[in-house]
């Protein structure tokens, strides 16, 4: 396959001889006359770019005949373009000022919108955006920084089909796949180099992911000499930054080096009750032995502690609002969030290039260690501490089985009024009484990673119209995953059992735990990864093509510390070595119309295995592993136009995508037709299908005034009923109806052609922006995202949903009709947006000063940018009675976007 693709590239391309065209100039910064090294100059359409030198001159030669499109860029620069004929008469330039451009500002604002991480538990979000950060690309500046409020997707993939790398290493995690963008938090001035290609094109460092690949390059030498400091505002996550970076530049002896820190904080975000603390520390010494050989040491450290927010039902939302958060109280007369997230976990890295004129090698390697946590409440034998828990809700009198009670639903309104935050007194005091055992605890759920990853790429250019290159990568992570104690609240100790079946968390250890002991849970997941590709790249006259082909293998175990009373065959020691190998294949071609006009068509098959929270079922617990577990495969295909005229430039694309063979695992409590129990479900053969069209277009009116129009219009859908089984935790439900084993196959869930709950599926923007000549600038963009659908409860839409847990036998009225209307799919309403950017500039004395300002959400418009149905009514007959108040007590619960918010950024460099 790989031999047939790269055939096909090349069967469809000759090569003529022609006269080349010899364009020259140099390249300076607008102000203070200064030329500006490592500037790319690149004919549109035409892979090859050139790079001035340290005096800011650049030669290029050119084989290719009519009208193109030059382009001259530089890093924090405005872009230049100049539309030239080529005949092979040699070009002078001259000398090409270049503006500084501060809307590189907005990478700022970005991350503080991803920051954000609004769904509790879901961190895709600040992922598949801040993988959109360094492109040019007006339809994904649009999907990152305006669509981004809603939790838009680009294509609705999540982000871990995108892979991030640093220096060329990969940055993904295997326990979910995605990039963890929180590791080098706050360190943006360092961090702007960024190389990034979009879907499923060629790079020079990865085989990639079908989403796109940044790879972000901190080498000193590639960053502009000098200081910066920078102050910010906002009332988003946090409340205030600073941030300060050295630049020493190329020195006589070959070192350059550079340090970067910055402090981010809040003692409240948007969201009630959501605190910020944030650190990040950057340093980076490389030495230059010659124009060809460089040597890097980076290290860096991110230390990031916020509050959590929930997702809460239409119930809750119309008594307290978008901006209510039921997991904080007053402690002492300050805010305690029972769930906070910590993440402190440095980098340390080595890189060595080696660059030659015909070709280029690169490898590196780092280590990385520290702590993942995430706090929050236990309670045993003892009422649920949540204010928003269902039983002290108006909804759980008025849905009754006994009937409506509107005494004590009006009774339940008025004290979640009063009392809407939860009571850490309330709790100091229950331990007190009922002590000295802990009927509450304060606790963490830690993941201490340490990472180890190498990888290594060589690049060579045969001639002007042949590449190849090869690759590899290795990462193994040992994954410790624990619960530790850090507060009893009162208490002397806590008791380590399972209330519910009265069993042994850890049969070999003290029953009585105390402050800073792991208990509940201890096990480690140990994981590898090796990857090599090879690929080739053609460049000719009216037509480019790549073939690529990767292998890779993985492999997982788990090695559990705690011998669990409930499964004591099954939770100590080592389990099963689960392994995958998978094959992957990506090819594209491009056909030059002209200089201005061209189209692209790529197509990939990938094998991958599955992420390591869908192979083990309870790894808490136990060494189980999903039955019949397979690779998950993925087929995409793309076209593009695009176009690049003096006044008008963008592009269009098609796009098909379909995942087979996912697999899903949630934890829940649940009522069904065999009985309630807190389950673990397990989704099996679980196909999807992304397609639609996306496109982004810009034109200049004038030299002062920018229009631009951007959109997405997608279907992304459920392409087969998956298998569902869910496994019983800890009671006994009907023994005829479930395996030896502790589960039961509930058969078939009804998905296929369900809507996925993949943000907006439809997205519009229009933009207009106006850049004054005497440094200033304003914009506005008018965004309409549509189409948006909350996450769907499987178990509900299997055959099991229909039984009577009272007669084991279906319910007289589930009829299919009463039963498609009681779980018709949510949609969500639509979207309105206007968002306003601006800034200004100054150069005095040699300084650089700049302001930046924008405010999101002008109208400060309430929605909802995702949610999902909850899984407790498991049977129509329990789900029908919830229902018919109009306000059920396990009804979708949502999570809110920010209303009108701001972001201002004060900067001055030197």
């Amino acid at each position: 396959m790989r031999t047939t693709m790269l055939m096909t590239v090349l069967g469809c391309c000759c090569i003529f001889g022609q006269q080349s065209t010899v364009i020259t100039g140099s390249v300076y910064e607008k102000g203070i006359n200064k030329p500006i090294s490592n500037a790319t100059i690149a004919l549109q359409g035409n892979s090859q770019t050139f790079l001035t030198n340290a005096s800011g001159e650049f030669e290029l030669s050119a084989t290719v005949q009519g009208d193109f499109i030059v382009e001259v860029a530089a890093k924090d620069y405005l872009h230049k373009e100049f539309s030239l004929y080529l005949e092979g008469s040699p070009i002078n330039l001259g000398k090409i000022y270049l503006e500084r451009d501060i809307q590189f500002e907005k990478t700022d604002n970005l991350i503080t919108l991803t920051d954000g991480d609004l769904l509790d538990d879901f961190e895709s979000v600040s992922g598949s955006m801040g993988l959109l950060q360094s492109t040019r690309d007006v339809y994904l500046n649009r999907a990152a920084f305006d669509f981004g409020q809603a939790f838009f997707k680009v294509r609705g993939y999540d982000s871990r089909n995108g892979q991030v790398l640093i220096n060329g290493v990969p940055m993904n995690k295997f326990f979910d796949g995605r990039p963890q963008w929180n590791h080098w938090g706050g360190l943006n001035d360092v961090t702007r180099n960024q190389e990034f290609t979009n879907g499923l094109a060629i790079n020079p460092v990865t085989f990639g992911g079908i989403l796109g690949n940044t790879n972000i390059n901190t080498r000193p030498s590639g960053m502009r000499p000098g200081i910066r400091l920078s102050a910010s505002s906002s009332n988003r996550t946090y409340r205030s930054r600073l941030m300060a970076t050295y630049n020493s530049g190329a020195q006589e002896n070959g070192m350059t080096y550079s340090v970067s820190a910055s402090r981010r904080w809040a003692e409240e975000g948007y969201v009630e009750g959501t605190l910020y603390d944030a650190y990040s520390f950057f340093g980076s010494v490389e030495y230059q032995l010659n124009s060809e050989h460089s040597i890097s040491i980076t290290g860096m450290w991110a230390r990031n502690r916020r509050g959590r927010s929930a997702a809460v039902s239409d119930e809750v939302y119309q008594l307290m609002g978008n901006r209510y958060n039921p997991y904080w109280g007053y402690q002492d007369d300050k805010i305690r969030n029972s769930r906070e997230r910590e993440i402190s976990e440095p980098v340390f890295m080595v890189n060595y290039t080696l660059e030659q004129e015909k070709w280029n090698l690169n490898i590196g390697g780092y280590y990385q260690t520290g702590i993942n946590s995430r706090s929050r409440l236990g309670y045993y034998n003892a009422p649920n501490p949540d204010p928003t828990y269902y039983r002290y809700l108006p909804s759980y009198y008025i849905n009754g089985s006994f009937g409506a009670d509107f005494t004590n639903a009006n009774l339940a309104k008025e004290a979640i009024l009063e009392h809407p935050q939860m009571s850490w007194e309330s709790l100091y005091t229950a331990n007190k009484n009922f002590g000295p055992k802990a009927s509450y605890l304060h606790y963490d759920d830690i993941v201490e990673d340490q990472t180890i990853a190498a990888s290594g790429t060589f690049n060579y250019s045969v001639n002007n119209w042949l590449k190849i290159g090869v690759g590899g990568n290795y990462m193994i992570t040992a994954s410790e995953n624990y619960a530790e104690i850090f507060d009893l609240l009162g208490a002397s100790y806590h008791e380590d059992l399972d209330t519910f079946s009265n069993t042994l968390n850890d049969a070999q250890g003290s029953l009585q735990k105390t402050k800073g002991d792991k208990f509940n849970y201890h096990y480690n997941l140990d994981t590898s990864k090796w990857e090599g590709f090879g690929q080739v790249e053609l460049t000719l006259d009216k037509w480019s093509g790549f073939a690529s082909a990767a292998f890779s293998t993985f492999e997982t175990q788990r090695t559990g510390f705690f011998l669990n009373e409930r499964y004591a065959e099954n939770s100590l020691g080592k389990g099963e070595n689960v392994s995958f190998s998978n094959l992957a294949y990506k090819g594209g071609a491009t056909y030059f119309l002209s200089g201005r006009h061209w189209f692209t068509a790529n197509a990939a098959y990938l094998e991958r295995p599955p992420t390591l929270q869908n192979i083990f079922i309870n790894p808490r617990e136990n060494h189980g592993i999903v039955n019949d577990l397979q690779a998950e495969t993925v087929v995409s295909v793309d076209l593009s136009y695009f176009v690049r005229l003096p006044n008008l430039t963008g592009r269009a694309s098609a796009f098909y995508t379909r995942f087979q063979h996912e697999t899903d695992i949630n934890f829940f409590f649940t009522d069904t037709g065999l009985g309630s129990d807190f389950v673990q479900e397990v989704i099996t053969g679980m196909d999807k299908l992304h397609k639609g069209i996306e496109f982004g277009f810009e034109y200049e009116a004038s030299s002062s005034v920018k229009l631009t129009a951007a959109g997405n219009i997608g279907e992304y859908t459920y392409a087969s009923d998956p298998m569902v089984q869910i496994n019983f935790d800890t009671s006994s439900p009907e023994e005829d109806l479930i395996s030896t084993d502790g589960y039961s196959d509930l058969g078939f869930a009804q998905l296929k052609g369900l809507k996925l709950a993949q943000g907006p599926q439809t997205a519009l923007a229009i933009g207009v922006e106006y850049r004054s000549p005497k440094y200033w600038w304003v914009g506005a963009t008018t965004n309409y995202l549509t189409n948006n659908f909350i996450n769907i409860s499987t178990i509900p839409r299997t055959a099991s949903f229909k039984i009577d847990p009272k007669t084991g036998k279906k319910f007289p009225d589930a009829s299919e009709e009463n039963i498609e209307n009681l779980l018709a799919q949510n949609k969500m309403e639509d979207i309105y947006l206007l968002n306003l950017v601006g800034g200004k500039s100054w150069l005095l004395g040699g300084k650089y000063i700049s302001a930046f300002a924008s405010v999101s959400n002008l109208f400060d418009a309430v929605f909802r940018t995702g949610g999902y149905e909850q899984s407790r009514n498991g049977n129509f007959g329990q789900m029908r009675q919830d229902n018919l108040s109009g306000s059920p007590s396990f009804g979708p619960k949502y999570w809110y976007g920010y209303g009108r918010t701001y972001f201002l950024n004060l900067a001055i460099s030197f």
